[in-house]
């Protein structure tokens, strides 16, 4: 009788879950770049510092078809090589890109990733398709945690660093930093959800470090 290790159980379960963490790692190194080349594609408006880029665009895809584990290191580490230094976001880098006007939004970038990853998680869980509800709350969840929740600091922190009465009230904070974007996310958020909807299925199976 046969005592081949490799193909015991335990072995061919060593193999895949190897297999789904290099893949993880490759998936996380690949959207980490597509946000990177997000934060390159911008439209300056002029009466903000804020401008319209694809990087909420990217950490939808990011969440929504990593999951909350490699959706989040695939942003937070963009996030955190800016912030020692490397030009990766916007072109410049260093502690002073993630503390000047936009550093709300920056922070709260990984963050988003995770939820968003983390509902997208619960709503694919044991189905590759999703129904019309199931549709419709994986669009809520990416416009609230890859828009609205980036305005919870993002605004606040723009009116904070701005030295200038016109964005010092919650009005004019919210007119710079956020009234005019919201149509944008809006749009950005139904592309995510229809580009999710057609690529999880067919995506391999990724699991974050300790799944079992």
């Amino acid at each position: 009788m046969s005592n081949d290790v490799s193909t015991s159980p335990s072995a061919t379960h060593r193999t895949r879950t190897n297999s789904q963490w290099i893949r993880g790692m490759v998936y996380t190194a690949l959207f980490g770049a597509l946000f990177i080349a997000g934060s390159f594609i911008k439209i300056n408006l002029g009466f903000t510092p804020v401008p319209i880029s694809l990087q909420s665009f990217t950490i939808m895809l990011a969440g929504g078809l990593l999951g909350a584990v490699y959706g989040f290191w695939s942003i937070f580490i963009v996030v955190a090589l800016t912030a020692i230094g490397l030009p990766l976001m916007n072109g410049s880098g260093g502690i002073a890109q993630i503390t000047g006007p936009t550093g709300g939004f920056i922070w709260m970038f990984p963050v988003a990733a995770f939820l968003i990853g983390w509902a997208s998680d619960r709503i694919f869980t044991g189905r590759k398709k999703l129904n019309r509800l199931q549709q419709l709350l994986l669009l809520l969840a990416l416009f609230a945690f890859g828009s609205l929740l980036l305005y919870v600091s993002g605004v606040p922190w723009l009116a904070h660093v701005l030295d200038s009465e016109k964005y010092d009230t919650v009005t004019g904070a919210l007119r710079a930093g956020m009234y005019p974007y919201l149509p944008g996310d809006a749009i950005k958020a139904i592309v995510a959800t229809l580009v999710i909807l057609s690529l999880k299925p067919v995506l391999p199976a990724i699991r974050p470090f300790n799944s079992k």
